[in-house]
């Protein structure tokens, strides 16, 4: 067995046996155990996750200072990668179409997870020379005061996301931009793509949520309307597309193909795996970013970041209707062939490319908010003095990424995201009564002040 099989062999056992369920649990259990925030106080999330992106800075306020939009932003900008296009086409391809009801559902409890895990990266968050640190690494060192587990998580993250990661995303830019137009080298692709990294991270933290608050809006706007002309194109199927993902989601029909199983467990395998995968609830990840917000109350920030699971569902499902309506998820095609052949018999070679440029922007904005997530754990582990390094590693990594073929570098991020799921999982169960402290205190706090 070659070490791809091999990588692929502990993936499967890994994710789909095992985290895939610890991670579903997690967010069932907060959103029980906060009393369904999600539901009660959505309306209140959308308020504090938008309000600042078109609020004016109070007189003599520090204009410096990340908000609570920006930080969503640049978790967002990490969240809607390429699996937001490719993961979910793979998804729904393999798991049918009731994939996309389990989709949901675990983006619905999900929101549970990554509530908890922004109030806790808000609590323990710290400033080192002059710049705002936190995410799990730091709530676990201090908040479970174990330093062990807290470096292990901060080595995994490195290896995941700050390096293996950037490949990935690169080589899915390369992909994109060579097929929408020919003739281009992809060692020129890698070469620009690392340039552009490199100005957008050589200007901090401050760069990036900057970046990221301009671009994340225009990105996800712009691939939702082009996915809502599709979906108004083909709307005469849309009721059957409907009634056929509830009526697969629960299906006990064997799986066609002589596939061992039924089509609902399939439709669970697929689509709570890719649903949580996409949306990033319970990784560690995109506690880094909700770190960054300058908010009054820790909780603020939870429901900022249950807002940027919805919006990934927003893409997400975007992007299951389109090939769902059109039919290309039975084409026999794989990944992000699937969508790009539904925008192409949509708009024609025009589909090509809108999807290329989509797909460079959501590639891009992940490369620069996971460079951010990266850092912070190179400062936790080295101080600041491994931050310049890690700068240069990641901008190798991006231009290797774009001439390298990806097999094995996707299998082996998938293995390091799962081995970094264990220790934040850990993390987020043994502190969540610090959670709901938290979480109440708000609650009482906006009884009596404006929050």
């Amino acid at each position: 067995m070659d070490l791809l099989q091999l990588v692929k062999g502990f993936n499967e056992i890994l994710w789909n046996n095992f985290l895939m369920y610890v991670l579903l649990g997690v967010g069932i259990f907060y959103t029980i155990y906060l009393g369904f925030p999600q539901v009660r106080y959505a309306k209140l999330a959308f308020k504090y996750a938008f309000g600042p992106a078109f609020a004016k800075p109070a007189k003599g306020e520090r204009t410096s200072k990340v908000n609570s939009f920006q930080a969503l932003a640049t978790a967002v900008a990490a969240q809607v990668g390429t699996g937001n296009v490719a993961g979910i086409a793979t998804a729904v391809a393999a798991g049918g179409m009731g994939a996309v009801f389990w989709m949901w559902l675990s983006a619905f409890f999900g929101m549970g997870t990554i509530f908890s895990e922004a109030i806790l990266a808000q609590k323990y968050r710290q400033e080192h020379d002059g710049e705002i640190v936190g995410g799990p690494a730091y709530y676990i060192h201090k908040g479970l005061r174990s330093k062990k587990l807290a470096i292990f998580f901060s080595i995994a993250i490195i290896l995941a996301i700050g390096c293996i990661g950037e490949m990935v995303q690169a080589n899915s830019i390369a992909i994109a931009v060579t097929s929408a137009f020919e003739g281009i080298p992809s060692w020129i692709v890698g070469g620009f793509v690392a340039l552009l990294v490199a100005t957008a991270i050589m200007g901090g933290q401050r760069r990036i949520t900057t970046i990221a608050e301009l671009v994340v809006p225009f990105m996800a706007l712009a691939y939702i309307i082009g996915s809502i002309v599709i979906i108004a194109m083909y709307a005469d199927q849309l009721s059957y597309v409907m009634s056929t993902i509830f009526k697969d989601a629960f299906s006990l029909e064997a799986v066609a193909g002589g596939a061992a199983g039924t089509v609902m467990r399939e439709a669970i395998r697929y689509g709570v795996a890719r649903g949580l995968f996409s949306n990033e609830a319970g990784m560690g990840s995109t506690p880094h970013a909700h770190a960054l917000a300058h908010v009054k109350d820790p909780s603020i920030q939870g429901f900022v970041a249950m807002a940027g699971v919805f919006i990934t569902l927003l893409i997400c499902t975007s992007t299951a209707m389109v090939i769902l309506l059109t039919g290309t998820y039975n084409s026999g095609l794989a990944s992000v062939a699937i969508t790009q052949e539904a925008f192409r018999m949509t708009f024609g070679s025009f589909g090509l490319v809108f999807l290329a440029v989509s797909l460079l922007f959501f590639a891009f904005t992940t490369i620069i908010g996971w460079y951010i997530f990266g850092e912070m754990n190179v400062r936790y582990l080295f101080g600041s003095k491994g931050v310049y390094p890690f700068r240069g590693i990641v901008l190798c990594c991006i231009f290797l990424g774009t001439i390298c073929t990806a097999d094995l570098v996707w299998q082996l991020a998938d293995t390091f995201n799962g081995i970094m799921v264990i220790p934040n999982v850990i993390a987020l169960i043994f502190l969540a009564p610090q959670v709901r402290k938290i979480y109440k205190r708000f609650l009482q706090r906006r009884k009596t002040e404006k929050l």
